[in-house]
């Protein structure tokens, strides 16, 4: 496998990822300077992840119709375009807006750079690339804290955006050199109908969602965005039954394979979109940590992730796509739920090793079910299959982080209480109980699913139909 494609596309995941959470530090410093308030600001940098949910659905069609080469490079463009313009907004309209400039180049990024390496990668190889691809797109929100944190302590809050415009520029350079061409079809029409129903579904069930788990405004008002948005969603999916070329073609659910990943994938991400909010909350108010402390010490997980970009080839040779997806959804979300037991006695040694592992096993997971999702389609479909696959990923995580602030909400009511461990405890055993159900899917899927890509008993296929010609 050519190495320098897949870590290409990584460092520009890993950038989008970052940056996702970076500004989570900083938000006291930024909203000092541009004249207003950290809540306010924090509701507004919502206009980023609605941004990815309007324009990743057309992804998928851009790639094809433009070619996947040409529109990733011009997404990383956008993305640095946008860095710049939060760097020298000095108003909140002004920093808003290039959010959702950032946002716009975020949404190509992600899905277009993933099918670029479907499409350069043969299948049996697909799996060493996603690791590659995943470790970096773990690592980005672990590493945004402690890093928005320095650099605003240290430096100032317009170097989080700056520090793109360099590594930007490099992966524009670089792809447009290692990068395969992709001829584009100039015959691809744009289902426009589609393409404002799904953006109008996701956008709704993401700013929704987020609204709920950002106390700035009533929960009725998220409840009721996140209704519009489920109403959009029953519209496209009336639409897309009718389209001959609907922007996300439903029909590809009828494959086992890929419904599967992507409901699989959709339930453990839930944890995935909590943790990351839960534990760091419960580090610095149950906790009394420092943000840059809290940063410090989720980081951690993030060696887990790197190692096991090693063994995930070989791991899913000899065991395949059911097994291992049963066995890391398990363990992740019993590593979830072992994050209840934290306590400030707990030694930090213990800390370390359980989101090490914890970390280890959500890449594994990631790896095999980003894996699975092209493992039974064919190449024409794989645009559909990322802009699908990139959808949900968005919905699922907002999904996550909405359901921990709920649960917090509730036990900090029920109990009249101030936000104490008991509510991070009620909050983590019930998203890892809501990731555990991510095993489901994959247990009604044959031993040797996707054995073409992880290949597990394709050797012994092999075998028998040499024995049988001879």
């Amino acid at each position: 496998m050519n190495r320098s494609l897949p870590l290409i596309l990584a460092v520009a995941l890993f950038m989008e990822q970052m940056d996702s959470t970076i500004i989570a530090t900083s938000l006291p410093a930024i909203a000092a300077d541009i004249g207003t308030s950290p809540v306010t600001l924090k509701l507004a940098l919502t206009t980023y992840l609605v941004a990815l949910a309007i324009f990743i659905p057309v992804s998928g069609w851009m790639a094809d119709r433009f070619g996947a080469k040409r529109v990733f490079r011009l997404a990383i463009g956008v993305f640095v375009l946008g860095s710049i313009a939060c760097a020298l907004a000095q108003s909140l309209p002004a920093f808003v807006l290039a959010r959702f400039v950032q946002g716009m180049g975020g949404a190509m990024m992600t899905p277009v750079g993933r099918l670029v390496l479907v499409r350069a990668t043969p299948r049996n190889q697909l799996v060493s690339a996603m690791a590659w691809v995943a470790v970096p797109a773990l690592i980005g929100p672990l590493a945004g804290p402690p890093v928005g944190g320095f650099i605003t302590t240290y430096f100032s809050w317009h170097w989080i955006f700056i520090i793109n415009v360099p590594i930007g520029l490099a992966g524009i350079v670089l792809s447009g050199r290692i990068l395969p061409d992709f001829e584009p079809d100039a015959r691809q029409r744009l289902d426009f109908k589609g393409f404002l129903l799904a953006g109008l579904a996701a956008a709704g069930l993401v700013f929704g969602l987020s609204v709920i788990s950002v106390p700035t405004l009533p929960p009725s008002v998220g409840f009721a965005i996140a209704g519009l948005g489920v109403t959009m969603t029953w519209l496209y999916v009336r639409h897309a039954r009718r389209s001959t070329r609907p922007i996300l073609d439903l029909q590809l659910f009828r494959n086992r394979a890929f419904r599967a990943a992507i409901l699989g994938g959709s339930l453990f991400r839930i944890g995935l979109g909590a943790v990351p909010f839960l534990l760091p909350l419960m580090f610095q108010v149950g906790f009394g940590l420092s943000p840059f402390q809290s940063g410090l010490l989720t980081f951690t997980s993030a060696f887990g992730a790197i190692a096991m970009k090693f063994i995930a080839s070989t791991t899913l040779r000899t065991a395949g796509f059911r097994l291992v997806l049963v066995t890391a959804a398990l363990a992740g979300s019993g590593f979830i739920a072992v994050n209840a037991l934290f306590t400030p006695a707990t030694p930090h040694a213990v800390i370390i090793a359980v989101l090490v592992a914890a970390g280890f096993f959500r890449s594994l997971f990631f790896t095999s079910v980003n894996a699975l999702v092209f493992a039974e389609i064919s190449d024409k479909e794989a645009s559909q299959a990322t802009a699908i696959a990139a959808v949900s990923q968005q919905v699922s995580i907002a999904l996550g982080v909405a359901i921990g602030g709920g649960i917090l909400e509730a036990t900090v009511r029920a109990t009249g209480a101030p936000l104490g461990l008991d509510a991070f405890f009620n909050a983590f055993v019930v998203v890892s109980m809501m990731s555990a159900f991510a095993v489901l899917p994959f247990l009604k899927l044959p031993a040797d699913t996707g054995s073409a890509v992880s290949g597990h008993r394709h050797r012994a296929a092999e075998t028998k139909r040499t024995a049988a010609a001879e």
